[in-house]
C-alpha cells in the first residue's frame, strides 16, 4: 500500500516546479481511512470506512489545501451489532451526522515528509487538527498520502462509555491517493 516517501526537498521541488498544480480527486477504490481502537483496555477494535471520497487543489505556488469526506454509517467492524452501536447516538450518530470531514488549509513539506494542518469535523463538532504524513508520487498523475493520527473521541461529544471499558483514544490510518482531477 504505501509507497516510497519523498524528501521534502524533492517534494519542494515538483511543487514549486508546477509538476503538481491542479486540481486532485481522491480515488475511493484505492484509498482507506482505518479506526483503530481497544475495548476493556487490551482488545484490539479495528475497522474500516467503506465510504471515503475527497478532492485536493495544488496551486501554481505549491500551496496545497484539500477536503476528504468519510460516511460515518460506513464503519465496518465485521461485527454487526457493534458497527449498528458505533453508527447510534452512543458514537458516530450517523443518523444525524451523515460525514465526518477533515479539511486541509495547509500542506507542506516536512522533515517527516508533509506537516498537514487543519479542521476535524465529527458529530458536527470541529476541532483544530495537526500531523505528519508521507507522501509519494509512484507514477504521473497520482500522488499518495499516508499517516496514522491519534484522536480523543471526546474533543467531539464522543463519550458514551460504560465501566471505562471503551478507549478514549482512537487512531485513524489514512492511505489517500489523488488522481488528476
Amino acid at each position: 500500500m504505501n509507497g516510497p516517501s519523498m524528501t521534502a526537498p524533492a517534494l519542494l521541488d515538483l511543487l514549486k516546479g508546477g509538476t503538481l498544480t491542479g486540481e486532485w480527486v481522491l480515488d475511493p477504490r484505492n484509498s482507506s481511512i482505518r479506526l483503530k481502537s481497544k475495548s476493556m483496555g487490551v482488545i484490539p477494535v479495528k475497522g474500516i470506512f467503506r465510504e471515503v471520497s475527497g478532492s485536493g487543489t495544488i496551486s501554481p505556488d505549491g500551496k496545497a489545501t484539500g477536503t476528504l469526506l468519510v460516511a460515518a454509517a460506513s464503519i465496518d467492524t465485521q461485527n454487526t451489532k457493534r458497527d449498528t452501536h458505533l453508527r447510534s447516538a452512543d458514537f458516530f450518530d450517523s443518523d444525524n451526522y451523515p460525514d465526518i470531514s477533515f479539511t486541509a488549509d495547509d500542506i507542506r513539506p516536512s522533515a517527516q515528509g508533509v506537516a498537514v494542518t487543519g479542521a476535524l469535523t465529527i458529530r458536527g463538532r470541529t476541532q483544530p487538527l495537526s500531523f505528519d504524513a508521507r507522501a509519494s508520487v509512484p507514477g504521473d498523475g497520482e500522488v499518495w498520502l499516508d499517516a496514522e493520527v491519534r484522536v480523543h473521541r471526546a474533543d467531539f461529544g464522543i463519550t458514551w462509555n460504560v465501566l471505562g471499558m471503551v478507549s478514549q483514544i482512537s487512531t485513524l490510518t489514512v492511505h489517500a491517493v489523488f488522481t488528476r482531477g
